[in-house]
């Protein structure tokens, strides 16, 4: 063990009789908001982004996994920024290069530009988002805490439920010709606001014992993703060839060489980007292989749907949003039930449960793509979003918990941050991932007449990989405490997290 007890470091309480942290705290939610927004408006206007702007469909994996992946790769050095220069100093850079790099989205004059943009956009998340419940961690004194964490979660989701309806909103009204740029160009009033506002009513912290940056691991773990998802999206359109099997395989040696590395800067400095001494904790270990795979799940999930839905069954981008909204409020609605009667009564179990009712979810919703094929309606897919919806909310609220508490108190911080970066890299894989069992599938040159049928062949077997992925889930859950029957100590080291600059994971999107 080489970390520092950071979580432990002596900070002063912060004072009640000033207004300015409420006005504060409503800057850092809009900009958690714009963040979490910003993720599910996109999926939506994907279609017609990729209609307008004539992207390939890897392209179109790009704009999406692109952010993904800058958001992952950045998070810890994120947190780490904020503890050393400063946590509102790093917030307002983040929430400018946010505003400039969603500009540049909504001004793209081509494919390239946008996938070079939503990049940067992800960077920029990166360096905003940890610092949101650092500042409120800082700013409000522990016994007016939970009342901000709770307005937290109504903001995660209101994020959830509104993000698709807006961005179809914003698509389909077609705002002075602009056609989907709304979605991107909607963040700038805002965060010229947030960057006006913050600067004068957010009250600077740093930790008063900050880790070390580690720039090699971050420069390790982002050439490691990229040559496992280079390959993993471009792929098919070039004939799978042999130097993409290569890269594939040098990822891998990639990740060795970021382990030997990380325990030799542990044992230097005790600051690595990763603290390998957790995985030695069999519970953390199988709940980082949980959210990996979850993510991969959604990520191929996601932006399936939204193309079957456009392209395959030729909706409008307001009718797939409305279509959503079940789903967004059966997490919501279930979320709540699993942390607060559910997971103390039964435990594990509760997750378990969620994995299951998720994959019955997938699996009447295949089963009615296949027998409605192209004339299903919204109604009809209703049931089957409600399942999944329901089963996915007994998984997100409790898992950060269970997968935490038989975590040393000492490294709460780190292992938040590693259950959020975790997160990000399997949603960027899954997003890959979608080459193959969605394109793949798939022939390149289809008659118009084709491309419905196709898109729900594809969708179909896309649904039954996801399937899988929720079984595999289900087996790993096992690894999982039976009863965290600390789940309330382990919530008070997640709120404690945020002194380390590490982020709480339920702002992750």
């Amino acid at each position: 063990m080489h970390s520092t007890d950071i979580a432990h470091a002596p900070t002063p309480e912060p004072a009640t009789g000033d207004r300015r942290r409420w006005f504060a705290l409503a800057i850092v939610m809009t900009a958690a908001f714009m963040d979490l927004v910003d993720v599910t408006i996109v999926n939506i206007a994907v279609p017609s982004i990729q209609r307008d702007e004539g992207a390939t469909f890897s392209q179109i994996q790009w704009i999406t996994a692109g952010y993904a992946l800058a958001f992952a790769a950045g998070l810890v050095t994120g947190g780490r920024l904020g503890d050393i220069h400063g946590r509102k100093r790093v917030f307002l850079v983040g929430i400018g290069g946010f505003t400039v790099a969603s500009a540049l989205c909504g001004l793209a004059v081509n494919p390239e530009m946008l996938v070079a943009s939503r990049i940067l956009q992800g960077a920029m998340a990166a360096l905003m988002v940890p610092q949101v419940l650092s500042i409120v961690h800082a700013t409000f004194p522990a016994h007016e805490r939970g009342k901000v964490f709770g307005l937290f979660g109504a903001i995660v989701g209101l994020g959830a439920v509104s993000g698709p309806l807006l961005g179809a909103l914003l698509t389909e009204g077609n705002l002075f010709g602009l056609e989907w740029r709304p979605i991107f160009l909607i963040n700038l009033p805002v965060g010229v606001a947030a960057l006006f506002l913050g600067s004068r009513f957010i009250t600077e912290s740093k930790a008063p014992r900050a880790l070390k940056l580690d720039l090699p691991g971050v420069a390790l773990v982002t050439l490691a993703l990229l040559m496992l998802l280079y390959p993993l999206t471009r792929g098919r359109e070039l004939g799978w060839p042999v130097w993409g099997y290569v890269s594939m395989a040098g990822a891998l040696v990639v990740f060795a060489a970021l382990v030997a590395y990380e325990r030799a800067k542990g044992a230097r400095d005790g600051s690595p980007l990763i603290e390998l001494s957790l995985f030695r904790v069999k519970s953390f270990a199988a709940g980082i292989a949980v959210q990996t795979v979850f993510g991969v799940g959604l990520g191929v999930f996601f932006l399936v749907w939204t193309l079957y839905m456009q392209i395959g069954l030729g909706w409008s981008a307001l009718r797939a949003g409305l279509t959503g909204v079940p789903f967004s409020v059966a997490v919501s609605v279930a979320a709540g039930m699993s942390v607060q009667q559910l997971v103390p009564r039964f435990g594990r179990k509760v997750l378990q449960a969620g994995a299951l009712v998720m994959a019955a979810g997938v699996l009447i919703y295949l089963a009615e793509a296949d027998h409605y094929g192209l004339g299903i309606t919204s109604w009809q897919m209703a049931l089957p979003l409600v399942v999944m919806g329901a089963g996915m909310g007994l998984i997100v609220a409790p898992l950060t918990d269970a997968v935490l508490s038989e975590v040393p108190r000492e490294h709460a911080g780190s292992a938040s941050g590693l259950i959020n970066t975790v997160q990000q890299m399997g949603h960027a894989l899954g997003l890959g991932l979608v080459s193959v069992v969605f394109f793949g599938v798939i022939d390149e040159r289809l008659a118009p007449a084709e491309v419905g049928p196709a898109f729900v062949d594809g969708f179909t077997h896309a649904l039954g990989w996801v399937a899988a992925v929720l079984g595999a889930i289900f087996l790993l859950m096992f690894a999982l405490p039976k009863r965290p029957a600390q789940h309330v100590e382990g919530a008070a080291r997640a709120e404690e997290a945020p002194v380390t600059g590490e982020k709480e994971p339920e702002l992750v999107p």
